[in-house]
């Protein structure tokens, strides 16, 4: 083979639609866009307009309610968490913290409000930890274990009964 000789896969490269090149051409004059209206200009982009018919986004129902203000926490679930300890990532002898959970790579905080520890697996040994939250399962899990899960965000009071 020679370099003279290389040639593309067929498919590789598709030759553009040539538009405005003569009414022969079939796609002459009006280059495929029939005639005038807002759509056969140059810069027009009508998102989510469906010809008149009712759009997709006015089609479908909305539910509930999505708060602006709410707070997403990255997760670690305790058998994650053993896994970690048994792989050497954590030492169980010091008390874990957020930092420690995300250079171990057990989560991502990126953008979240912290982290939230959660009841899926076991934990075998005892652990302290200082995060943004806990489940209620989940710190029980920890404590009959004999470590402890203190948390930096009060939990939320359940909201009063209306009368």
């Amino acid at each position: 083979m020679k370099l003279n000789e290389l040639r593309d896969n067929d498919g590789a490269r598709h030759k553009s639609k040539r538009l405005g090149r003569g009414i022969g051409s079939g796609k002459g004059k009006t280059s495929g866009k029939g005639v005038k209206g807002q759509k056969a200009r140059t810069g027009v982009a009508l998102n989510g307009f469906e010809g008149g018919q009712l759009p997709i986004y006015r089609r479908l129902p909305k539910r509930g309610f999505h708060s602006l203000f709410r707070k997403e926490y990255a997760t670690v679930n305790l058998g994650r968490l053993e896994a970690a300890i048994v792989a050497g990532k954590l030492d169980a002898g010091v008390e874990i913290t957020e930092a420690m959970l995300e250079a171990a790579g057990l989560v991502r905080i990126g953008k979240a409000a912290g982290v939230r520890l959660l009841a899926d697996g076991e934990i075998t040994r005892p652990v302290r930890m200082t995060l943004s939250g806990a489940s209620v399962a989940a710190r029980a899990a920890v404590e009959k274990a004999g470590g402890s899960v203190t948390t930096t965000v009060a939990p939320r009071e359940p909201a009063a009964a209306k009368v």
